[in-house]
């Protein structure tokens, strides 16, 4: 496959179903050092358009939120300013009725600073996420996490 010289990359976003979106998201902005994103604007002015019924949306931080939905973005990356969505870097949550029942089949690696491994892995444990194992293999060694919902990640 051949890419156009001077065109980015498709945009894309890694989608993770949860019971409990607008939790992941705090999570994993915490996690991360990523920003929640702010989709009030957009919601209240579709509100007031009657374009989407109230019981779609919830309070969260103190504004309204997607009740089904949640992201989170990197801080530094560009994003709409009429609907507060990321342009960049992003993680959606999305509600979904069952609890997750299997191994991911994509999981996201978190690296650490160098030496900071252990002190990563503490902090997050203290937002909410659990050590599954410690692996240590002749390639590397990393800490394979869960997060408040179960779902696997690494930390190396």
């Amino acid at each position: 496959m051949t890419s156009t010289p001077g065109h980015a990359p498709l945009h894309f976003k890694i989608v993770i179903d949860a019971t409990a979106p607008h939790a992941q998201a705090d999570f994993w902005a915490a996690a991360l050092h990523y920003t929640v994103e702010d989709h009030s604007a957009l919601i209240e002015k579709l509100l007031g358009f009657g374009a989407v019924p109230p019981e779609l949306t919830v309070e969260s931080h103190g504004r309204r939120a997607w009740r089904d939905l949640a992201a989170v973005r990197h801080p530094d990356d560009p994003y709409q300013e009429e609907s507060g969505t990321g342009l960049g870097r992003r993680l959606l949550f999305q509600r979904v009725p069952e609890a997750k029942t299997g191994k991911n089949r994509l999981h996201l690696d978190v690296h650490a600073a160098e030496g900071r491994r252990a002190e990563e892995v503490a902090r997050l444990e203290a937002l909410g996420a659990s050590v599954l194992r410690q692996v240590k293999e002749p390639g590397g060694e990393w800490v394979v996490m869960a997060d408040p919902e179960g779902n696997e990640f690494c930390v190396h």
